[in-house]
């Protein structure tokens, strides 16, 4: 039935493209491409699942730590290239404390509400709070290091250029781990099932389905500014809340779907996962893709945005690191997101 809903949402896509070429309201050019793009997504995310399966499950992992987030980046990409920086920054963020405090919030909550008490390798979840630290803090230095250094804009880049050479090859390392230990802080297993479609059409869906982001992600970017005007939202507002979701929201619905079958591990892979390759991998090569634009991207996030990072880090890491969960857990990483969101919704732009 979601399949089948998520399949019908790709004519909101469609429509998206026909209001942008007929000149329609920017805003309602904005809706459209929003929930055209969340099918998009589903749909890379669908063909790489299909793909590990021929694949194997070595390729397959490094399949999923490199196209998970695919939509996001393909969003963000035209976001840099619209000059839109805060968008983009404020987007690193949100996708991290999504994973950390909605997703991995409505999991433990849906999954203790259903299954009482739910267990997990304790020993994983130490290795994963500590990459997660890890992770938070690889974007927090440069942050408050640039102060500093702040009238030399060419120290700055290299900064950040330096820290996001640091951080890829730390994500390509816990990849390796991932691969060749039995599980790592970066695999991010597939739910199992037997292949559905053939290789050939798993590939051209993903190229399509790639493609057709593309498409979208330009049309909606085009129409942030209209909407911030518009609607009196602020750029970092959108990036929080909205373009995470669009993004990763039905990768967010598997997590919970499976926490709701008491499979707490692979939740906590999924989400958890996802916050990793966001920080670590996403973010990095943003900074790189900026140069081949007129707008440079650097590793430098404002003080709230810092402060929520480290806040749902250190919230997460906790609730995980006793290898247990239970539904009071979860709603309490939804309070403090719902705090987080209202936060920024009053932050003056």
């Amino acid at each position: 039935m979601v399949k089948k809903i998520l399949y019908f949402m790709l004519l909101f896509g469609l429509a998206a493209v026909v209001l942008e070429w007929v000149g329609a309201s920017p805003v309602l050019v904005f809706i459209f491409a929003a929930l055209g793009i969340i099918p998009l997504a589903d749909l890379i995310g669908e063909a790489t699942e299909e793909l590990t399966i021929y694949t194997g499950p070595r390729v397959g992992g490094l399949l999923n730590a490199t196209l998970g987030n695919a939509a996001e980046l393909i969003i963000t990409i035209f976001a840099i290239k619209e000059g839109l920086l805060d968008l983009v920054k404020a987007s690193i963020t949100g996708s991290i404390l999504g994973n950390l405090l909605l997703v991995l919030g409505i999991s433990v909550l849906v999954g203790g509400l259903r299954n009482g008490i739910q267990s997990f390798d304790r020993r994983q979840a130490a290795l994963n709070g500590t990459m997660l630290i890890l992770a938070v803090v690889a974007l927090i230095i440069p942050s408050l290091f640039s102060a500093a250094i702040e009238p030399d804009f060419q120290a700055e880049k290299w900064f950040s250029e330096s820290v996001a050479v640091v951080m890829i090859i730390i994500y390509a390392l816990g990849i390796v781990y991932s691969l060749t230990a039995q599980k790592g802080p970066l695999a991010r297993e597939a739910v199992p099932h037997e292949a559905r479609w053939s290789l050939p059409k798993s590939l051209i869906i993903l190229l399509l389905a790639t493609l057709g982001t593309a498409l979208i992600s330009e049309i909606l970017v085009g129409a942030v500014e209209h909407v911030t005007t518009s609607l009196g939202l602020t750029e970092i507002f959108l990036g929080i809340i909205l373009i995470p979701l669009i993004g990763n929201v039905a990768e967010h619905l598997v997590a919970v779907e499976v926490a709701s079958k008491n499979d707490m591990e692979l939740s906590l892979a999924i989400s958890l996962g996802s916050s990793l390759q966001i920080a670590l991998f996403v973010a990095p090569l943003l900074v790189f893709i900026s140069l081949l634009f007129d707008h440079t991207l650097l590793l430098i996030f404002d003080t709230f945005e810092l402060v929520a990072l480290f806040g749902a880090a250190l919230v997460a890491s906790i609730i995980a690191l006793d290898g247990e969960s239970n539904w009071l857990e979860g709603a309490q990483l939804l309070a403090v997101y719902l705090i987080v969101g209202l936060a920024f919704f009053f932050l003056p732009g």
